[in-house]
């Protein structure tokens, strides 16, 4: 249990630093929300936001899985120079790559421009390219960083990299009046100067000439990496593609009342994207099989019980969230809310299946699963959404990742072996599940009553899990050791 216990501890600190940065910037996002809304105009906001979009795009398809395959032969095992070849490997050819498409797309800007956004502003796309760049090799960077188990220099270039980007762009979009050539200068500007800083700071590790790439290492990591692109390309295409199916069949309001449902999960959001980042650097850096398998059955439990209390809570309760942190206009909202929130906590889950997977080095077993699920999303997309609005697109992402979930298990268990604590897992859903349902049904949905009522139900769902039996001795034990360490400090 100790081993076990140290290992969670690990995921739960890396974590909040990989994501501390993130809610950095969304609360200064939110703060300057007002100036910038006065200085931007929609069309801005579409132009950057499109141009953003695309970039994520063109560098899922640009890094080949590098990155992915550093972390993951990082771990092969302890020897530093062969890890270095793996370091230098990856960042030579990435920088290659990048550097020449960011030449080629800015040098042709004006036909790039016309056939992205149909007008011809190459500025902006020049200020893309070098978005390209940047934002490519920073994801390698902190992917060594995350890899080397360097949390705090991973936090402290994340920060200064918002920093920067909220300084540019005051200056930019504010001082200057620039619009969305000056959003998108002031967040790639600061991202390739943190690149710059990171390949300093790092530059032990890396090597930048073409000498110093090992062609064998390359190969192995390319057969690893490459088939995670259709698989990332599948999932990137899931984040979209509700969003676009409500703006088209049904309504803008549609879309947008929808969108900020996603902006509210933001608590099971944070999570996820923290497990992504914390949990692959865990999962490869434990040499023996065995304590591996036990240790993702483990987290996976936990993970469980984490996500369904944070889905309940927003169940029982997100009417509430939507009146404190919306207009009345956006209450509709709620509807969605609960499916939205559950399908993103289900995503989270798909990252220890795809662990299996590349711990086996058969990353190839995760694409059926992905494509899968981004089928599964349309069909449903199309049944639902006529008649239930945007809680059918909720409904539809929720059932697009338990495809996405069934494909992958099926595929990475003959691989890699885990014993998923099953027992105790059906026992947080038919808790979590059974009483945020029988609340949201029964229970008043507005007023104090309401609030009060659902309040409590969302709290006693840890007290019956407790009751009924989920702990085991030793967790059970360094619960009360947990607890009574204050007590006894005091």
């Amino acid at each position: 249990m100790t081993g076990l216990a140290a290992h969670g501890r690990r995921l739960l600190t890396t974590g909040l630093a990989y994501q501390f940065s993130d809610v950095v910037a969304k609360g200064i996002a939110l703060v300057l929300l007002p100036v910038y809304t006065r200085h931007l105009t929609r069309a801005d906001y579409g132009t950057a936001e499109v141009l953003v979009t695309v970039v994520i795009l063109v560098s899922i398809l640009a890094r080949l899985g590098l990155g992915e395959a550093l972390v993951r032969f990082h771990y092969l095992d302890a020897d530093p120079e062969r890890r270095r070849r793996v370091a230098r490997t990856a960042s030579g050819v990435l920088l290659a790559i990048t550097t020449t498409a960011a030449v080629a797309v800015a040098l042709a800007a004006e036909p790039v421009s016309r056939l992205v956004l149909g007008t011809e502003q190459p500025d902006v796309i020049r200020a893309a390219a070098l978005g390209l760049w940047g934002f490519t090799n920073l994801e390698l960077l902190y992917g060594l960083l995350r890899a080397e188990g360097r949390p705090r220099a991973y936090l402290t270039a994340s920060l200064v990299n918002v920093g920067l980007t909220v300084a540019l762009t005051l200056v930019l979009v504010v001082g200057l009046d620039q619009g969305a050539l000056g959003l998108l200068v002031g967040n790639y500007v600061a991202t390739a100067v943190v690149v710059i800083g990171l390949g300093f700071a790092t530059r032990e590790a890396l090597g930048l000439r073409p000498a110093r790439v090992d062609r064998a290492q390359l190969g192995a990591m390319l057969r690893f990496g490459l088939p995670t692109v259709p698989a990332d390309l599948a999932i990137f295409a899931l984040f979209l593609v509700d969003r676009i199916w409500l703006y088209r069949v049904d309504s803008e309001d549609a879309a947008g009342l929808y969108s900020l449902s996603v902006k509210l999960a933001g608590a099971v959001i944070f999570t996820v994207r923290a497990f992504q980042l914390a949990w692959p650097p865990l999962a490869y850096s434990v040499a023996d099989d065995a304590e591996a398998s036990r240790l993702y059955a483990r987290i996976t439990t936990w993970y469980v019980v984490v996500t369904a209390l944070v889905v309940a809570a927003l169940t029982l309760l997100g009417r509430w969230v939507v009146r404190l942190l919306a207009a009345p206009a956006f209450f509709a909202a709620h509807e969605a809310l609960p499916w939205v929130a559950l399908g993103w906590a289900l995503y989270g889950l798909y990252f220890v299946l795809a662990a299996m997977a590349g711990r086996a080095r058969v990353t190839i077993r995760t694409v059926p699963a992905a494509v899968a699920a981004l089928a599964v999303n349309v069909v449903l997309l199309a049944a639902l959404v006529g008649p239930l609005g945007i809680a059918g697109a909720g409904i539809a992402l929720v059932g697009a990742y338990l495809v996405m979930l069934v494909v992958a298990y099926a595929l990475a268990r003959s691989v890699f072996p885990v014993p998923f604590e099953w027992g105790r897992l059906a026992l947080v859903v038919a808790v979590a599940g059974g009483l945020a349902t029988a609340g949201e049904l029964l229970l008043p949905t507005s007023g104090a009553a309401g609030l009060l009522s659902r309040a409590l139900v969302a709290a006693l769902i840890p007290v019956v899990l407790v009751a009924a039996g989920f702990l085991r001795p030793g967790e059970r034990a360094l619960l009360l050791a947990r607890v009574r360490r204050p007590a006894l400090r005091g």
